[in-house]
């Protein structure tokens, strides 16, 4: 049961007010609020759509200092650079981007229509959707939230956000906004644990975003699957880093390593392990263990230096160090001034050598600040220990050959690629963004993300008079003739 608030616009409800009501029944609630709003304005204009993205903007820059915060106390310290360039900065680049190509993408498009259908003429309407559920993870959580809610608004739809139990506070900080700026018929953030998070996933939305694990993805997609909900899921895996022989060699080893520290490792498009040549291991793994202690000369109160996001999260990590050291890998940790970090939430950059197949680490996706090295012999060698792994969501490959790029690039699968860099693909605005296979299925950013929340309507204008009419019975010799040439 759902009360009337008098703070709320005429006619919208507050389903979250009952307390006593299930995790089901209150998103059930918001979510036939949402739908009758949809009912009363399913196609809103670009002049509507761009008011929705330019409120989002203000919500993002005007507070980023209290999202700065927020996040960093969910971590136990997250780097404000970090937090501000990777968050903050990308998402209000998002929006901009929605901005400026909103009325272009929103367009008609007309399409080619065959002779033999004469005078009609086709065209493609791109029409919003619906609903758009989006559950978003703990990592990135204002990024990988605030994103897909502009992409839902950009394509005109509502957008119920179900963000991470595990990072409460920017949950919290989010939901305040939220509802602050907009109607709640429009945007909708419902917190809440797995049992939220389950129902969530039951939904009979217009389509249904997720972002984190395969595990859970796997769970995500049969719950929407019994509601024929479709699903853009952007996952993970273990994105390997391949250094060829000839690559510079500096270069590999700085932008490796930035993006395995890069909020501590908790990134899914981390590199995840780095193949490199047999004969240079050696040597890139000094170079590594040097890079990082230059980047990083203090962990315990270094506040550059982000936490691991829970205890839990910390144990998990130490346990696939531990494994691979049980089972013969050789261990390096990265602690210059050798502190204690018991309490800290801080794993010291480590570095993994000697490891096999039978070794967790070299099957989870690690979500730390730990980098398996894997020597190779050939390039064919390195492409072919990728090939025979699940598909990952990056591959990073690092060469100035244009051929030898091509080959790496055309004989690979991942969800997407770097060459002589790492992870600022995602960046990018006019690059999808998504996993192929059990690293995700679909993708978002940019025109692929309005893309991915719209119906692509399909609509054929026929005239009075048209050449398809000779097709009518009875059929005879006229007909005849006619199929002879166009048939063969």
């Amino acid at each position: 049961m759902t009360v009337a608030r008098p703070d709320l616009p005429a006619g919208s409800h507050d389903p979250v007010s009952a307390e006593s009501a299930s995790p089901a029944a209150r998103l059930q609630a918001a979510l036939d609020e949402q739908r009758a709003a949809f009912a009363r304005q399913p196609n809103p204009t670009a002049a509507e759509r761009d008011r929705w993205l330019a409120t989002l903007l203000s919500v993002v820059l005007d507070h980023k200092q209290r999202f700065v915060e927020a996040i960093s106390a969910d971590f136990g310290n997250r780097s404000a650079h970090e937090t501000l360039g990777a968050e903050v900065m990308v998402t209000a680049a998002g929006i901009r981007y929605l901005r400026q190509h909103l009325k272009e993408w929103m367009a008609v498009e007309p399409r080619h229509i065959s002779l033999l259908f004469a005078p009609a003429r086709g065209e493609v309407r791109y029409q919003p959707k619906g609903v758009i559920g989006v559950i978003s993870p703990w990592n990135y959580p204002l990024q990988l939230a605030l994103v897909p809610v502009a992409t839902a608004l950009a394509a005109g739809n509502r957008v119920l956000l179900k963000p991470s139990e595990l990072s409460p506070a920017t949950s919290a900080l989010m939901q305040e906004l939220l509802h602050a700026a907009f109607p709640r018929d429009l945007v909708q953030v419902v917190t809440g644990g797995p049992d939220v998070g389950a129902a969530f996933a039951g939904l009979k939305l217009d389509h249904l975003m997720y972002t984190g694990s395969t595990h859970v993805g796997r769970l995500v997609m049969l719950a929407a699957a019994q509601n024929l909900v479709p699903v853009t899921l952007e996952l993970g895996g273990k994105s390997p880093a391949i250094v060829h022989p000839d690559a510079p060699f500096k270069v590999a080893v700085e932008r490796v390593a930035f993006g395995k520290v890069l909020n501590a490792g908790q990134t899914c498009v981390a590199p995840d392990y780095a193949l490199v040549p047999r004969a240079m291991e050696a040597r890139f793994v000094d170079a590594l263990a040097a890079r990082f202690a230059e980047m990083l000369p203090t962990l315990a109160t270094n506040r550059d230096y982000t936490s691991i996001i829970n205890e839990r999260h910390r144990a998990r990590v130490a346990g696939l160090v531990e494994d691979a050291r049980a089972k013969g890998a050789r261990v390096r940790e990265v602690n210059p001034a050798s502190e204690d970090l018991t309490g800290s939430g801080k794993v010291a950059p480590t570095i993994l050598q000697g490891v096999s197949d039978d070794m967790e680490v070299m099957h989870e996706e690690i979500f730390g600040p730990v980098l398996p090295v894997v020597p190779y012999d050939t390039l064919d060698d390195a492409i072919a220990y990728v090939n025979a792994r699940p598909r990952p969501l990056a591959l990073y490959y690092f060469d100035t050959n244009a051929g030898r790029v091509d080959k790496v690039m055309s004989a690979t699968h991942s969800g997407g690629a770097c060459v002589n860099d790492v992870a600022l693909h995602v960046g990018q605005d006019d690059l999808p963004f998504g996993g192929i296979g059990p690293s995700g299925l679909g993708a978002y950013h940019g025109r692929e993300g309005f893309l991915a929340f719209s119906h692509a309507k399909s609509v054929f204008h026929q005239r009075r008079l048209r050449l398809t009419q000779l097709f009518n019975p009875p059929y005879g010799a006229t007909i005849d003739a006619i199929l002879k040439v166009l048939v063969g």
